[in-house]
């Protein structure tokens, strides 16, 4: 079975950094590109990061300058540095796994809450 185990999630004050964590189980993942979605009540999910396993990265426009996403040496661990939050930026955050070329998740996190006071 598939895990994937998020940290790092808070309430930090607008204009603060979080720094969010997913490992996934198993080493045959190093392939699959790794990243974010996030969820706000009453709002679609939006993708918020990505990066593949040759470490290319895709970011949504509303955080671009502000979050970087990256993963470690195994590719099964991926990492978002969160700067400059804003209370737009409160969500519950998933991590999710997409096999090479595919076009929708295959596994999800269970998710991590981020809360951004005004």
């Amino acid at each position: 079975q598939v895990q994937l185990v998020e940290s790092g999630g808070g309430l930090v004050q607008a204009g603060g950094s979080l720094r969010l964590s997913c490992a996934a189980s198993g080493s045959r993942f190093s392939s699959y590109a790794m990243g974010w979605y996030r969820q706000a009540p009453g709002k679609e999910r939006e993708l918020v990061a990505t990066i593949t396993s040759d470490d290319i990265t895709n970011y949504a426009d509303s955080v671009k300058g502000r979050f970087t996403i990256s993963r470690d040496n195994t590719k099964v661990s991926v990492f978002l540095q969160m700067h400059s939050l804003k209370p737009d930026d409160t969500a519950v955050y998933y991590c999710y796994l997409r096999r090479p070329f595919g076009l929708v998740a295959d596994y999800w996190g269970q998710g991590t809450q981020v809360t951004v006071s005004s």
